[in-house]
């Protein structure tokens, strides 16, 4: 069954869209990706989870979640960023003949970047609906859940105010 451009249009990237583009929440997600080599939809995964459905994930939740997704991320998103990263020097280089082409390929990477991140995002999406379906609902979940994917990566400490404030009035 092939799948419909419809099925990656879920809550979850609303969500994403809506608390990214929030006041410092992607530099402050971009920071942690850069020191930390996190994976940021894992990070909005566990913020919609807590903060829109209260559910908490427990350590295994959380590494499960990575693991869906992780072959993805490693082979897909990753290199299409890298892709992208590395096209921009010879897409603003004045002197470069080919730079208005390397420009447009630069452009075309991103695209296919933020669709391998959306297709991410369904991934998980769908294993949330099957995994956590029946879950009880809790008021730290939101905390809990962001802790548990920056644990994963080796930091308990990692600030992250602008993410939770921003799926704190996302939630509301």
């Amino acid at each position: 069954m092939a799948e419909n451009v419809a099925d990656l249009e879920t809550p979850f990237w609303a969500f994403s869209l809506a608390v990214y583009a929030s006041d410092g929440v992607a530099e402050e997600c971009l920071a942690l990706q850069e020191r930390l080599n996190l994976d940021v939809n894992l990070l909005l995964f566990a913020a919609y989870i807590g903060a829109v459905e209260g559910v908490r994930l427990d350590r295994q939740d959380v590494a499960n979640a990575h693991a869906v997704v992780a072959e993805w991320h490693h082979e897909i998103v990753r290199s299409l960023r890298h892709a992208r990263q590395a096209l921009k020097a010879p897409s603003t280089d004045v002197d470069n003949p080919l730079r208005a082409a390397n420009a447009t390929l630069r452009l075309q990477a991103k695209r296919a970047e933020l669709e391998s991140e959306k297709i991410e995002q369904a991934m998980l999406w769908r294993w949330s609906r099957q995994a956590l379906a029946g879950r009880p609902r809790g008021d730290d979940a939101l905390v809990n859940n962001v802790r548990g994917v920056l644990t994963l990566y080796g930091d308990t400490d990692a600030p992250c105010p602008r993410l939770l404030d921003a799926a704190v009035r996302y939630a509301k």
